[in-house]
Formats: structure tokens, C-alpha cells, sequence
């Protein structure tokens, strides 16, 4: 699934090839993943232009020139892919479609904008979603509400994550970090990734861990979190951003992916076991269980 990274360079990239530009058109291919009213989308969505991208945890906002704005989550294998005459940029899920001839089997929406160009929304699974909302509900329905804090926010300090992680002391502190309630954007992979660089084991619960372990979590979490930003997020494959370069922060991963590998701290062989119901690696002898 697209984490807070991904989004987040989908965000940046379309920030910078479709502000200003108005929809001229929007092609429905499977209405599941557009489960809007007609009389809205006439309304709000055709001929609105694109004010400002957002982004809420995993979720990504476009503002329009109307009161309402699309809100799009990518789900499991969900993907955005813009093509003009002189730009392809694509993002989300890695498979072919990122750079392959559209629209493919996988496409399920897609926007025409007033210049020719087009935003294509793929979806392998059909989880995924667009939505038109208005922006008045954007904050003040449980669905945002729900989200904790933005680990990248300047507001985010150390405080105010250990305040969110004693809400929930008998919880493993993996499944605490994919909780979207506690922290906002957090997945599997950057999770793994946090948990090794702070050399805390997935299972240890929260009540026992020290002001130490908090605090080493707490800067992991944001260095990974930044580290994938600038390496274009965790796409493995096909990642094309705005200006043609691909993602690359898998090439950088110290845990994740890398069952067998050698551990990068101290040479032990990185296994896979799961927990939270998801595959986590680890580093047994660097991550010893409290």
C-alpha cells in the first residue's frame, strides 16, 4: 500500500504540473471508484480548476476553484499516472501501468484536463477510490478526524508522541506505529524500517519500553520518513516523478525486503516473521525482545 511517503510525493509532483489547470471531462470506467452524484460532478467538477494538492496521511487532496475538492485514496494498488505532451509522471503501486500505454485493464477514472492533458487513476484490486467531498467536510468528518498527528509536521515532537503511544501501553509497538489513529501515514515498510533503526523488536509492547526507546523511535521515524521523501518514496519499480527520475528508496532499505541479507549493524541474517498480521523483518540480534 502507498504510504505517507508516496502520497506525498504524488503531492509534490502534480503540485507542480496541474495547479491552474481546469477539468474539462471526467471518464468514468468503474463507477466504484467514483461513487459520486452526477449532479455534482456537473457542478463542482467539470469545469473547476486545481487551486492546491494536500495531503492527509495517506490520503490525497485537490483542491478545486469550486467548494468542493476530490479526494483520493489509493488503497492497496492504487496509482496516479499524468501524462502530457512534454511530462509523464506516475506514482503509487508499482506495476507496468506507471509507464505502460493508457488507459490499460487497470484504469478506472479518469480526468481530462482543458490542455490536452490527462490524469489517469489505476487500480488493480478496485479499492481505491475518488471522491468529491466538499471542503468544509474535510475537516470536520470522523473519517479525517480520526487520523493522529503528521509525523512530518513541525508541530510533531517527541512529547506529543509519547502522548499518543501511552493511549495504548499494552500494544506491540509495530502494531501501535500502523495504527493511523496514534501516528498518520505510517506503513509496513516504514515501520520496519523505524523499528531496526531504533533497534527496538516489533513485539515489545509500549508500556515497556523506555524514555530512551521513545525518543531513539521518534528520530528513526523522521529520518526514514525523509529519507524515502527525497529518494522518491519506496516504489521498486516503473516510479517516474515529475521531472522523469524514478524512486529509488528501496536501493536504500536497511530491513525491509531483505530477508536472509546480512544485517547492515551486525551481520546476522535478516528473517521475516509477522506481526500485527503483517510481515515484519528484523534483525534478531539487533532487536532483542524486552
Amino acid at each position: 500500500m502507498p504510504e505517507l511517503p508516496e502520497v506525498e510525493t504524488i503531492r509534490l509532483g502534480l503540485d507542480e504540473l496541474i495547479v491552474g489547470k481546469t477539468i474539462d471531462q471526467v471518464l468514468v470506467i468503474n463507477p466504484s471508484s467514483f461513487p459520486n452524484k452526477s449532479v455534482e460532478v456537473d457542478r463542482y467538477l467539470i469545469g473547476a480548476s486545481v487551486e492546491k494538492l494536500k495531503r492527509r496521511a495517506k490520503i490525497l487532496i485537490i483542491d478545486l476553484s469550486t467548494e468542493y475538492a476530490l479526494v483520493i485514496h489509493l488503497k492497496m494498488t492504487g496509482q496516479l499516472v499524468y501524462v502530457n505532451h512534454q511530462h509523464r509522471f506516475g506514482a503509487g503501486h508499482p506495476n507496468d501501468s506507471l509507464v505502460g500505454s493508457l488507459p490499460d485493464k487497470s484504469t478506472r477514472v479518469i480526468l481530462h484536463f482543458d490542455d490536452n492533458s490527462t490524469l489517469f487513476f489505476n487500480d488493480q484490486r478496485k479499492f481505491g477510490w475518488v471522491k468529491i467531498l466538499p471542503k468544509y467536510l474535510l475537516t470536520d468528518t470522523n473519517f479525517f478526524k480520526l487520523y493522529g498527528p503528521e509525523p512530518l509536521q513541525k508541530k510533531f515532537n517527541l512529547a506529543t508522541f509519547k502522548s499518543q503511544l501511552l493511549k495504548h501501553s499494552k500494544t506491540s509497538i509495530k502494531a501501535a506505529l500502523l495504527n493511523q489513529s496514534i501516528i498518520a501515514g505510517i506503513g509496513n515498510i516504514y515501520a520496519d524500517e523505524s523499528l531496526w533503526l531504533a533497534r527496538i523488536h516489533p513485539k515489545s509492547l509500549i508500556i515497556d519500553l523506555t524514555d530512551d526507546d521513545v525518543a531513539r523511535l521518534f528520530k528513526s521515524i523522521i529520518a526514514v520518513l525523509k529519507l524515502s521523501l527525497q529518494k522518491g518514496g519506496s516504489t521498486s519499480r516503473n516510479y517516474l516523478d515529475a521531472k522523469g527520475n524514478k524512486g529509488n528508496y528501496l536501493k536504500f532499505a536497511n530491513v525491509y525486503g531483505r530477508e536472509g541479507q546480512p544485517c547492515l549493524n551486525c551481520g546476522q541474517p535478516i528473517i521475516k516473521i509477522r506481526v500485527a498480521s503483517r510481515g515484519t523483518h528484523i534483525c534478531l540480534k539487533c532487536q532483542q525482545l524486552k
